[in-house]
């Protein structure tokens, strides 16, 4: 394989060989094909796409580049993938819900960046809890709980952390083929035989269009397919964020508190959707998520979990163990109906606060955050507070401000349904 002339093929828009595809990007791995080589080769791709066998093939190297994990002795194991968005805790409550209905909901996730959070993140709120762990740890939790949510190893798709620091560096990453084939490698070397996607639209995700994550959908449902995995994923709005909480330790509090049956509704709602579609994906009763939460068997199964993963289970029944910081109000300059609440705007906030990165690795406070106290079609008075502020001083006047501008007043508001789409 001659890496000038692969990367002249999809420069001149012809599709690869298969083995070459392979070469290459094995080559890469070893340090045998040099990086400004895919670099040249990342721009000839996003420029002149891959087609639904190139990306297929390009996952698939990407996935089979380091340990896959085996889960085909466990019972239904499924797994879920959510693209990015505000507020989102949704693997908290889904996964709790999954392994009370009988199924192994074993899952590798990774850290937040910029305005989205991420699932490591806000599990690492509660006392004790850790996220990495040993192969062998991993499936004798899997084993015995049904539920376990670890950090990415490094040595899980090697393959796409390479090529996706390549990719952040030269501008290739909005790229629907490349952005949906880092995700499913990283799926499929995690092992599971279903798979739910929780695809987001609107402002506060990646994807700002219907039209962009129904094509992110079909690409991702395309490779899982290909790859003998059952797969169907869900369009859900992010125009505003999901529940009220948004941080880290807030989020955990909200998450208890919808396994306890006192959430709010659309958390719930997106949760048992897609638990409903991995039941339906495993052959299941559908209605078993709703049993499974009603019964109180979720919540337990969340407290074994965080045992389990060395967190305090106490948490569950005492908030005050969650390192929460200084709570202020935020008071409305004028009063109306909430017209919205912008997803993006609530994530910058949080981000001020320190409870986001503006870069990979960098520490963040897991006790800051944002409670939404109104939501579009609520009324407001003027001088009524829109939502409680958990800070320790950092970066609140510029807080302060993204919330005033995420917050729309006017006479009414219509709130645009959760679920916009499902794919196949």
């Amino acid at each position: 394989m001659n890496p000038v002339q692969f990367i002249r093929e999809k420069r001149e828009g012809l599709k690869h060989r298969r083995e070459d595809l392979k070469a290459f990007l094995e080559g890469y791995l070893k340090e045998e094909v040099a990086d400004y080589q895919v670099a040249a080769w990342l721009m000839a791709a996003f420029l002149r796409g891959l087609d639904p066998e190139e990306t297929l093939w390009l996952t698939e190297t990407m996935a089979y580049s380091g340990r896959v994990l085996d889960l085909s002795h466990l019972p239904h194991p499924v797994d879920k993938h959510s693209s990015g968005g505000v507020g989102d805790k949704v693997s908290l409550v889904v996964g709790p819900i999954l392994a009370a209905a009988g199924c192994t909901f074993a899952k590798m996730s990774g850290r937040g960046l910029a305005h989205t959070g991420g699932t490591i993140d806000k599990l690492e709120s509660v006392p004790g809890w850790r996220g990495e762990m040993t192969e062998g740890e991993f499936l004798e939790r899997a084993e015995r709980i049904g539920l376990v949510i670890a950090a990415q190893s490094p040595d899980l798709a090697p393959l796409d952390g390479k090529l996706y620091a390549l990719r952040d560096v030269t501008a290739t990453v909005e790229s629907i083929p490349l952005i949906a084939s880092s995700i499913m490698s990283k799926k499929l070397a995690a092992g599971a035989r279903s798979i739910v996607l929780d695809v987001k639209v609107g402002k506060g995700a990646f994807m700002k269009t219907l039209e962009e994550a129904r094509l992110l959908a079909r690409t991702m449902v395309g490779i899982g397919q290909g790859a003998g995995r059952r797969v169907r994923a869900l369009l859900t709005s992010m125009e505003a964020p999901l529940g009220r909480a948004v941080g880290n330790a807030v989020e955990v509090r909200e998450a208890i508190e919808t396994l306890k049956g006192k959430g709010p509704e659309d958390l719930l709602e997106v949760a048992l959707r897609l638990a409903e579609e991995a039941l339906r994906l495993e052959g299941l009763d559908p209605g078993l998520a709703r049993r499974a939460w009603e019964s109180g068997k979720a919540l337990e199964r969340f407290q074994a979990f965080l045992e389990a993963q060395g967190g305090n289970p106490r948490v569950v029944e005492d908030f005050s163990l969650l390192p929460l910081g200084e709570e202020l109000p935020l008071a409305s300059e004028k009063e109306g109906v909430v017209q919205e609440v912008d997803a993006y705007r609530v994530g910058l906030a949080v981000l001020a606060l320190g409870g986001g990165r503006r870069k990979k690795g960098e520490a963040i406070d897991h006790g800051v955050g944002v409670y939404l106290l109104k939501k579009p079609g609520d009324r407001v008075e003027r001088g009524e507070a829109l939502a409680l502020v958990y800070h320790r001083g950092k970066g609140l006047e510029e807080a302060l401000a993204h919330l005033r501008e995420a917050f729309q007043l006017g006479f009414s508001a219509s709130p645009l349904p959760l679920v916009l789409d499902a794919v196949p």
